[in-house]
């Protein structure tokens, strides 16, 4: 509710005012009171003066709507960009600064997690079948550098130090012929590998009559360094061997007699390049023919003709 100024009112003010600048109307903001949430209607005026300048304005910024008003005024102007065009107005809030368009994203950042930790075990997985593919490549080249490296075995001598046939009969009671031997083979195995050494063993090694093994033996595993020679000696050994049929053929006296034989085998080496992740293998088989005499304790000299080795 506005009320007038009593005659007396101005009258009182006129002399304090200056006489060079008349004095400006005052006005009035009406604001709410406190009691308006209580249902009571009722407002209170207030005289706000008008300032000349802004040297005459309060310390204390207003919070009434003016100042908003003119808060907003001061932000809601245009907007020049730095190259100099005039941008858009925008739009101000109540508290006078200017309303920017936010871009409200939707999920959540899960996703991105998963997807993130997806890539990364795709990444090891790369990386693992990479790094089993380059040392394959290696492996096989190792290998392939290494397959020519076979080692030589040369039957060196046969020394007979028990070769003895007579009738006797088998388990089962039939009449043969019995043969008993006891020799042993000297070997040398040379290992060509410049870069690995060679296990070396042997598959049975059997002295043969007839296409019936009389004797036999089997080298022991053992290492050999690289680029070195060895002469390995082994045990061939027969109890009452039963010749059967076969016997008719053989004819050993007192005094001696010639019997011929052969010998086979095979040699088998292993060579560990990388561990046992990369090996490689080797086998030699041997035959060999030879004529035994009892009557004669010399060993018996392999000549390079005498063996075969495929």
């Amino acid at each position: 509710m506005m009320h007038s100024k009593s005659e007396s009112d101005v009258t009182s003010l006129a002399p304090s005012s200056p006489p060079r600048s008349p004095k400006r109307p005052t006005y009035y903001v009406q604001s709410p009171s406190r009691d308006s949430h209580d249902g009571d209607k009722s407002s209170s005026m207030h005289a706000t003066p008008v300032y000349n300048s802004p040297m005459e304005s309060p310390s204390h910024p207003s919070f009434g709507r003016h100042s908003r008003t003119s808060s907003a005024s001061r932000f809601s102007g245009p907007f020049r960009s730095s190259s100099g065009r005039k941008g858009h107005r925008k739009r101000v809030n109540d508290m006078g600064w200017p309303e920017c368009n936010v871009i409200q994203e939707e999920g959540s950042y899960d996703d991105l997690d998963e997807d993130k930790g997806l890539s990364r075990r795709c990444q090891i997985i790369l990386a693992l079948l990479g790094f089993i593919l380059l040392f394959t490549v290696f492996s096989l080249i190792i290998w392939g550098a290494a397959r020519p490296y076979k080692p030589d075995a040369i039957v060196k001598s046969l020394s007979m130090d028990d070769f003895y046939a007579g009738e006797g009969t088998d388990s089962t009671g039939v009449p043969t012929k019995m043969v008993t031997v006891n020799c042993s083979l000297k070997i040398s195995v040379y290992n060509t590998a410049a870069m690995f050494g060679i296990h070396v063993t042997s598959s049975p090694i059997n002295l043969m009559f007839s296409e019936i093994t009389i004797a036999t033996g089997e080298l022991q595993k053992y290492y050999q360094p690289r680029k070195s020679h060895r002469t390995v000696s082994v045990v061939l050994h027969g109890e009452r061997v039963p010749l059967y049929g076969a016997g008719a053929g053989l004819a050993l006296s007192s005094t001696g007699g010639e019997v011929p034989l052969t010998l086979d085998f095979d040699i088998i080496s292993r060579g560990y390049v990388i561990g046992k992740l990369v090996r490689v293998k080797h086998r030699k088989h041997i035959t060999c023919l030879l004529v035994a005499d009892s009557s004669k304790n010399k060993p018996i000299k392999f000549a390079q003709r005498s063996c075969t080795y495929t």
